[in-house]
């Protein structure tokens, strides 16, 4: 059985051994946890948006329903940075510090091809981590269908 932790919380974080009164409604019990590795930074030339990935044409045709699948894994798994939108302005790119691409703008994605998102997404871009192996690559070109339509709005 693991051994569990009680303490308060203060500031957001567990603290253990904390003198004074006891109040139930500040108390956690959770099993410890490993710490957790920095995120590491991937260069643009490690997301792999070279000349070989930008080949790649995009298999699934844009339609309604492409574009609402690509919304709906957009808004669960990219909303949280990239913004409700797309306007690049969602809470955690906030609380980072990152200044992200408007999608809403057709410029942003203009010299890219469906390929090379379809790769930035699979395979993530500077502090973004890659769907690929969490998403199926219909879902991926579904996604990229959803940005493309962002800008047309």
């Amino acid at each position: 059985m693991p051994r569990i932790l009680v303490g308060h919380i203060l500031n957001g974080e567990l603290s253990e051994g904390v003198s004074g009164s006891y109040n139930h409604r500040k108390a956690v019990a959770r099993a410890p946890q490993e710490p957790q590795k920095p995120t590491e930074e991937k260069p643009a030339t490690d997301s792999k948006s070279t000349s070989e990935t930008a080949k790649p044409v995009n298999p699934v045709k844009s339609t309604p329903s492409s574009i609402a699948s690509g919304k709906k894994s957009y808004t669960y798994d990219c909303a949280m940075c990239h913004g409700k939108e797309g306007a690049g302005d969602g809470d955690l790119a906030g609380d980072m510090h990152l200044k992200l691409r408007d999608y809403r703008d057709p410029a942003t994605l203009k010299e890219l091809t469906d390929g090379e998102i379809y790769s930035i997404i699979a395979n993530g871009k500077g502090k973004m981590t890659g769907e690929e192996g969490r998403m199926k690559p219909e879902q991926i070109w579904d996604m990229v269908n959803y940005l493309r339509s962002l800008a047309k709005k």
